[in-house]
């Protein structure tokens, strides 16, 4: 069977294009880590052997550091038809520095390549600091659990503000996209490297995963609020106001980046500070009301105790990221994660001390049905 002269043309564009893109593929790690003093063995690959020598150097495009942060060789030769090589890196100086590789084969001026090294004081502390971060990912996601339970227990909801579960929901879906976004979309993440060309993205895997299940908790608590007694209560102006600021502007946002007024990026930040302002003011409705009610009956404090400890771990993984980088800015590189864990911890004082000293006597609460005194 014969295929059509214009299909074969196509069909025989379609091998060129693949040859010529293998031809461009200079492949090397996108990130090195190393600790201070350590030597390591760096691998480029090229995808298809090139019928030319290809001589590769290396150009610093950023460094945190005035001093030299690695050595490098002066160049690498990739002799006719390799498909591989290899160099060493000696780590100098804790800091961070990235290169790009320059070539003499016009085949892969089209590929442009950069590495980032990395060079931290400690590899130990750099586990550490992973081990915290899923700490605190499980205090933080566990913390959604015993809530739902006691409501389910109770079969009711009174005493659980529906302020705070709404302006909740709308703080963990600004999160969950600033998060997703600089996590897994290629576009935001070529963008956030363009802007930060230290090259350190704050949002790891636990984070994604963090949003993405607080937001399916925070739905099924408010599924309860359908199907429980709740009494008279419902979401208040003042809180849906809130909400309105902060979702019309993100629409005109969404609409700017689709139409390329702004970056990806710039719409991505604009929820973090959505989720960072949401931090600020949803607490206050839930510790108005049990002030108002001089109980905390229906707001379960092992929320707020698990939500402590996430808080302090996550704090605690900033600054010891920031110590074992020499680079405390990485402090304020994610200003949600920092204002998220500081102002957390601040409402979480306030809730233990409400529960456990203000009002710690109190067994009975006024209904919001009818303002009666009901027991728990």
């Amino acid at each position: 069977m014969k295929l059509p002269v214009p299909l074969m043309i196509l069909c025989c564009s379609l091998v060129n294009m693949l040859q010529i893109e293998a031809s461009e593929t200079l492949i090397v790690p996108e990130v090195v880590s190393l600790t201070v003093d350590s030597i390591q063995t760096v691998k480029i690959v090229i995808s298809v052997p090139l019928p030319e020598a290809i001589v590769i150097r290396f150009a610093v495009i950023y460094s945190s550091k005035q001093i030299n942060i690695v050595e490098l060789p002066e160049q690498i030769l990739l002799p006719r038809f390799t498909s591989s090589s290899s160099f060493p890196v000696k780590a100098v100086e804790v800091g961070q520095v990235s290169i790009h590789l320059q070539c003499n084969s016009s085949n892969l001026t089209r590929a442009p390549t950069h590495i980032h090294f990395l060079v931290v004081h400690s590899r130990v502390l750099k586990i550490i600091n992973m081990l915290i971060g899923w700490i605190y990912f499980l205090a933080w996601s566990i913390s959604f659990y015993p809530q739902v339970l006691e409501n389910w227990r109770r079969k009711s909801v009174i005493g659980l503000n529906f302020d705070f579960l709404a302006l909740n929901l709308t703080g963990h879906l600004a999160y969950g996209v600033f998060n997703i976004g600089l996590f897994w979309i290629p576009c935001v993440k070529k963008q956030f490297l363009q802007c930060h060309p230290d090259g350190v993205n704050p949002v790891e895997s636990n984070d994604v995963f963090f949003s993405l299940h607080a937001i399916l908790f925070t739905f099924i608590t408010i599924y309860q609020c359908f199907i429980y007694e709740r009494g008279s209560q419902r979401v208040s102006k003042i809180a849906t106001g809130f909400l309105v600021a902060a979702w019309m502007p993100a629409i005109i946002f969404i609409i700017l980046a689709a139409s390329g007024q702004i970056t990806w990026l710039q719409l991505v930040y604009y929820f973090s500070y959505i989720k960072l302002g949401i931090v600020l003011i949803k607490y206050i409705p839930q510790a108005c009301m049990n002030y108002r009610r001089k109980s905390t009956v229906g707001w379960c404090i092992w929320n707020t105790l698990l939500d402590f400890v996430g808080g302090i771990f996550s704090l605690l993984q900033m600054f010891l990221q920031s110590y074992n980088n020499d680079e405390w800015m990485l402090l304020f590189g994610d200003p949600t994660k920092f204002g998220l864990g500081l102002v957390s911890i601040l409402f979480d004082l306030i809730f233990m001390a409400q529960h456990y000293c203000l009002y710690n006597k109190a067994k009975a609460y006024l209904s919001l049905n009818d303002g009666e005194s009901s027991v728990s």
